[in-house]
């Protein structure tokens, strides 16, 4: 395998749970640079990360550079980055709402560029990541990126046009989940659990249910119908949902957000 030197500008959250998945990657090196001195010595420390003193230092070290920045933050770094770009790197933005065209127009028109939506179960290695490759990368850009990804879980090659579908659905989706998870625990509270019993219940049941899904032998509603026996108990528990159309809303839940994506493009 050869060498690949890799650079983080912004050591934020989702980065730090990448540079923990990458720092057991054979051939790695890993640099970063933040505007938080305190954040850069706090990775340095906790990870074998070369601490860069300016976004030009860590671009003259790096192959791949990964944007882990606030969008309203990618315009400026993309200012500084621009006269250091050249054909031997690959840009990776993780920035919600940018896309690769808004990247490559404030760096350079031949920027190879891969847009990613990653989510915060990436802090545990179980992150869903949605990959897209802008108008010049190549096919080995996005097989890097994917291999790169797949260090903290799974990842799913998208079309561009397809990424507010994911940042609703995969990126929010994380907060549906614990929206959902805290509910159910609290219907166990009510029922006589213990607020620790009705969490381990719940969210193992969630993970177990999940699991069941990506075995891919059965579809959540072939899955359903194997859980429910006709006038038992979860037959009762759905009936609720069903009156109060719990799965509209959730639809539409993932439809709000994909629009607030939309909103939010650049």
């Amino acid at each position: 395998m050869n060498d690949l030197h890799i650079g983080f500008v912004g050591t934020g959250r989702i980065a730090r749970a990448l540079i923990a998945g990458l720092s057991q990657r054979e051939g790695t090196f890993l640099a970063g640079f933040d505007k938080e001195p305190a954040a850069l010595a706090s990775i340095a420390a906790d990870y074998p990360v070369l601490p860069c003193l300016s976004i030009i230092e860590l671009a003259l070290k790096s192959q791949v550079i990964i944007l882990a920045v606030k969008p309203y933050q990618m315009e400026e770094v993309l200012g500084e980055l621009k006269p250091v770009l050249g054909a031997k790197h690959l840009l990776i933005s993780v920035a919600a709402g940018i896309s690769s065209e808004f990247i490559r127009k404030f760096a350079q028109a031949e920027t190879r560029v891969i847009r990613v939506m990653p989510n915060t179960p990436a802090f545990v290695g179980k992150g869903m990541t949605a990959l897209c490759r802008g108008k010049m990368a190549t096919d080995e850009d996005l097989l890097l990126a994917s291999d790169l990804f797949r260090s903290i879980g799974q990842v799913a090659i998208l079309d561009e046009s397809q990424m507010d579908a994911a940042t609703a659905l995969s990126g929010s989706g994380p907060a549906y989940m614990f929206h959902i998870l805290d509910a159910l625990a609290e219907g166990g509270v009510q029922c006589g659990l213990s607020p620790a019993e009705a969490l381990l219940l719940g969210a193992q049941t969630m993970i177990g249910a999940a699991t069941m899904v990506l075995s891919g032998q059965k579809s959540p509603a072939e899955l359903k119908r194997d859980v429910t026996t006709p006038g038992g108990t979860t037959e009762a528990g759905l009936k609720v949902m069903d009156e109060k159309n719990i799965r509209q809303i959730l639809v539409e839940t993932v439809a709000a957000a994909a629009a607030r994506s939309r909103e939010l493009m650049k």
